[in-house]
This record gives structure tokens, C-alpha cells and sequence, in this order.
């Protein structure tokens, strides 16, 4: 009995230290008002609480995506997210008054979450769609990793002790996954990778199963083909990282 209960109490313990290097976050929403000439915008993203250069440092980031995905004002700068929904209802409404038996109704919706966190790296993944007309809609996956301990936003080279190494294993791996052939052009199949030369993704992030590369539609493929993932498990790929994962 008395061996029982301490693995108990080890257990315990153990998911405690788990669990202290963890930052706090609570759901921030977001909503347009509901009227006829206004267009459908859902914002959920984490907030983060803690008393920490990082917890600012990702609220801004978060904010920043969020002014980009939704600003329709060209006529100066847009300083907070409920100034960008209020551009991207007056985009919506000015097309309307111009074009009022054509326009259909446009949406937003994002949807933010904590991806990975230990006690170096947090990765956030915010999914977003917007819809602005014409034929289709437009979904996209942005990932974003923080530095911790430094209190900052981490550019993907900075993930890396070895981009170049990492960028020729992720080659290999992508022609793997999409049957092409190791010797042939990275284009042969139909990908649009530019001066027919594989890159990295524009959104490389930290799971908890590997690195993930997310390449957005349009950035390598077309519409249909949509968004292209390929995911590295970090028993393959830690030597090329600056910081390591436990696995």
C-alpha cells in the first residue's frame, strides 16, 4: 500500500513540474454587430495573462495577424483589432452601396490555440477564413513561435542550427511524400515553386509530434490543390534544431 501511495505522490509531483513552466491563457472573442449591411466576423484567440515579456509580446503578434487578415483601409494605419473589423465592414458595405443586387455577403472567421509550449518555445496556430466574394473563399494557417525565456517572436531561420541542413532533409522528405522523383525538377509533378527551386514553408511551427511545415494555397499550388503540410518527427530532425525537443 505505502509503495502504491508514494508512486502516487511521484506521479503527482511529476505532473506538477509538467505543468509549471506552462503559461496562463483565457479565450478572447470577438464579434460584428448583427445587421444587414454588415458582414459575419468571428474572432477566438488565447490571450495571454501572465505578468511576462512573452505574454505581451504574443498578444501583440496575435493582434498584428489578425489587422492584416482583416484591414480594407488603405488610408492610414490601423492600430487595434476592433479598428480592423471596422475597415473590413466598411470595405464590405462600400462595395454594396456601389454594387448592391451583386454583393455577397463577406465573412471572417479565425480561430486562434496553443499548438505546443514547453519550457523554451510556445507555438500558436491561428486558422483563418475570409470570404470577400467572387467564386471562393480564401483559408489560411499561420503559425507563430515565441521565445520564452527571451520574451520574443521567433523567425523560422531562427528555429534552426542548421537551416541549410534542415532545408535539404525536408526536400528530400516533401519529394517523398509527393511522388517526386529525388533527381527530377521539384516542379515536374505541378508544384509552383519559384525559379523551380524548393524552399521552406512560410509557416514552420512546433507540435507535439515534429516540426510542421504548412505551405498555404497559392504558395506552391493552386486553389484546388489546397494547403500542402508536411511534418518532420523530431527523432529525425533535433540535430538541426537550436532547441531540442525531449522526446
Amino acid at each position: 500500500m505505502k509503495k502504491i501511495v508514494s508512486l502516487l505522490l511521484l506521479l503527482l509531483i511529476s505532473i506538477g513540474c509538467e505543468e509549471e513552466h506552462k503559461l496562463t491563457f483565457e479565450p478572447f472573442e470577438l464579434k460584428n454587430k448583427s445587421c444587414a449591411d454588415c458582414p459575419n466576423i468571428e474572432i477566438v484567440i488565447p490571450k495571454a495573462l501572465d505578468n511576462m515579456a512573452v505574454a505581451n509580446t504574443i498578444n501583440n503578434a496575435l493582434e498584428e495577424e489578425i489587422i492584416s487578415l482583416l484591414s480594407f483601409d488603405d488610408g492610414g494605419d490601423i492600430e487595434s483589432m476592433d479598428h480592423a473589423m471596422t475597415s473590413f465592414t466598411a470595405g464590405f458595405q462600400e462595395l454594396k452601396s456601389k454594387y448592391p443586387d451583386e454583393t455577397v455577403g463577406w465573412e471572417a472567421t479565425i480561430k486562434g490555440e496553443v499548438l505546443f509550449e514547453d519550457k523554451e518555445i510556445l507555438t500558436l496556430v491561428l486558422n483563418a477564413y475570409t470570404f470577400t466574394g467572387g467564386a471562393h473563399g480564401y483559408g489560411s494557417t499561420t503559425l507563430l513561435n515565441f521565445d520564452k525565456n527571451k520574451g520574443t517572436e521567433l523567425e523560422n531561420w531562427e528555429l534552426f542550427k542548421d537551416l541549410e541542413g534542415f532545408e535539404k532533409y525536408a526536400e528530400t522528405k516533401f519529394r517523398i511524400q509527393e511522388g517526386i522523383p529525388q533527381d527530377a525538377n521539384i516542379n515536374v509533378t505541378g508544384f509552383m515553386f519559384e525559379k523551380d527551386s524548393f524552399h521552406l514553408a512560410d509557416n514552420v511551427g512546433y507540435t507535439p509530434e515534429g516540426i510542421r511545415l504548412i505551405y498555404n494555397q497559392y504558395e506552391v499550388a493552386s486553389y484546388a490543390d489546397g494547403p500542402i503540410e508536411l511534418m518532420l518527427p523530431y527523432a529525425e530532425i533535433n540535430h538541426y534544431l537550436k532547441r531540442k525537443v525531449k522526446l
